[in-house]
């Protein structure tokens, strides 16, 4: 897996796999959820699951909104997210 340090550093180096967000990336001017939204508008459907420490219920709504395959708030179970992975992998067929 490979992370970084931004959403702009992802939208420069990442290409179009799968990645898993956080929502609040430091020291960063654009969230997950601007991440989500910048992809949906420039149609490049790569499956998310957003994982954070400050996740509340409308952040969860406007990510699922916004075809998250997960919203997952720290501390979380390893066995959900391994599951919510293997969903997005499925989701590319």
């Amino acid at each position: 897996m490979q992370s970084f340090a931004s959403a702009e550093d992802f939208l420069t180096l990442a290409g179009t796999r799968n990645w898993v967000s956080d929502q609040r990336y430091p020291h960063a001017g654009m969230s997950g959820l601007d991440l989500q939204a910048k992809l949906n508008a420039d149609q490049c459907p790569i499956p998310t699951i957003f994982i954070t420490a400050h996740g509340d219920e409308d952040m969860r709504l406007q990510a699922m909104r916004g075809g998250a395959v997960k919203f997952m708030v720290k501390p979380f179970d390893c066995a959900i997210l391994l599951e919510s992975v293997r969903a997005a992998l499925e989701g590319q067929g």
